[in-house]
């Protein structure tokens, strides 16, 4: 999948690369001015897959495998969480490497912390913006699973919303196993540094305050819920049709505490039943 897009985006990359050189003939300089008056353009003119936007600024077959699955994600969430589907447009602005990315993004949101991808939620619009790269599968499944979740569910608790969204980020077949969390989880608690806190973690506000603790352990209250043996999906299905109903549900934290008689020590038998060498992001 990387080697093709890589392919396709290669005359861009070239143009981008050669605007680093002390010197370029007149030809070189037009065939620049040319190919990146094409990116523009490309941005411009969006292809439309499912219910995705896409803006790229470089050529992508809209039957790329890549959109094929953020296209199955959407089906993969409603299914999992027993949402109904939206067809609100969720943007998805695509640039073929890093520098033209940060360009745009620092000038369209100063006040944005450093990301390697974002999602952006408007009132006239949801977006995100990322970079070709190593993870940007990884990097797509998550931030449009953030377009999927907020375009059916209003007001979503942060913490939820980005653990779901870490659970999702994970390639199909691996029932949303995040192999950074299960490693960092488990060393934390090995020290003493980590112990389970739901409640801390619905009193975070602001992503600029989340931490690489608190995106563990959101992924792991969402991974206990929906992949425990003991069926405890319900309890998350539950309070979030209860979101997309506009009806106030009141801290999932008590949801859980009154389904689950000692939660935190479920959780962590949870963490510590996954198999670590078996999985990967």
């Amino acid at each position: 999948m990387r080697s093709s897009l890589c392919t396709l985006a290669l005359g861009v990359v070239i143009a981008l690369s050669a605007a680093g050189c002390l010197s370029l003939s007149p030809r070189e300089k037009s065939d620049l001015a040319r190919q990146k008056s094409d990116a523009a353009a490309y941005l411009a003119h969006p292809t439309t897959v499912g219910q995705l936007v896409l803006h790229a600024d470089f050529m992508l077959p809209p039957e790329h495998r890549m959109l094929t699955e953020l296209q199955n994600e959407r089906e993969l969430i409603c299914d999992r969480l027993q949402l109904k589907p939206s067809k609100e447009p969720i943007h998805v602005y695509l640039f073929s490497d890093e520098a033209s990315y940060r360009d745009h993004v620092t000038k369209k949101f100063p006040n944005f912390p450093e990301r390697r991808a974002i999602f952006v939620e408007s009132d006239v619009e949801l977006s995100v913006y990322a970079h070709w790269g190593e993870a940007v599968a990884e990097d797509l499944r998550h931030e449009v699973a953030h377009g999927y979740l907020h375009a059916s569910i209003p007001s979503l608790p942060l913490w939820l919303d980005e653990g779901l969204a870490e659970y999702f980020e994970v390639g199909r077949g691996r029932r949303g196993v995040n192999r950074t969390h299960v490693e960092y989880l488990n060393g934390q608690l090995a020290v003493g540094g980590w112990q389970p806190n739901l409640p801390r973690l619905e009193a975070i506000k602001s992503a600029a305050d989340m931490t690489q603790l608190d995106y563990a352990e959101g992924w792991l209250w969402v991974h206990f819920l929906l992949e425990s043996p003991d069926g405890h999906a319900s309890v998350l299905t539950t309070f979030l049709t209860d979101l997309y109903r506009a009806e106030p549900p009141g801290p999932l934290s008590e949801r859980i505490r009154a389904a689950i008689p000692k939660a935190d020590a479920a959780v962590v038998a949870h963490l510590k039943s996954l198999p670590v060498d078996a999985v990967g992001n």
